[in-house]
């Protein structure tokens, strides 16, 4: 029962958060890489010149990238940045399957496919087990800490792009 209600809090703030609110559409009518973008913006936020070396929604600014402390990216280029890093992540994982793939994906642009490949989660769908709720909401925590934003991004992303 607590995840049903979880799952419908989740897509209220997300059908809140997306610009075609207004339509009445449902995130869970986009395709699975449109969800996954959506999810992303919405918990990581257009960053600011103070978060560097973070730059557009989360992306951590490696060497020789030209990117400058201090510039703001426009939405626009945050938007493909975004895109273009997702892609990349999923495609590490496009063996184990499309929705899999994306759902490992979206994990590893937070928490970085070295954490992803040694996570359970990753064994699991390995081995062909999709009982990983437990195992997937688990990666909650920041700096060993429990945060209750994180727990939530977590079943939103389970719910919206793995339960289907």
């Amino acid at each position: 029962m607590r995840k049903l209600l979880m799952f419908f809090v989740a897509m209220l703030t997300l059908a809140a958060a997306t610009p075609t609110a207004h339509a009445k559409r449902s995130i869970m009518e986009l395709p699975l890489f449109e969800r996954a973008v959506l999810i992303i913006k919405k918990y990581e936020t257009l960053h600011r010149p103070c978060h560097w070396p973070a730059v557009g929604y989360g992306h951590m600014v490696q060497p020789g990238e030209p990117f400058r402390k201090g510039v703001q990216l426009s939405e626009r280029q945050a938007d493909a940045l975004l895109r273009k890093d997702l892609m990349k992540f999923v495609s590490l994982y496009k063996h184990m399957g499309m929705p899999n793939a994306i759902l490992l994906g979206t994990l590893a642009y937070n928490i970085g496919p070295g954490a992803v490949n040694r996570s359970t989660v990753y064994k699991k769908l390995k081995r062909g087990d999709r009982n990983i709720y437990k195992e997937y909401t688990a990666h909650c925590h920041y700096k060993g800490k429990w945060h209750r934003q994180l727990h939530q991004r977590r079943m939103t992303e389970y719910i919206a792009l793995f339960a289907e």
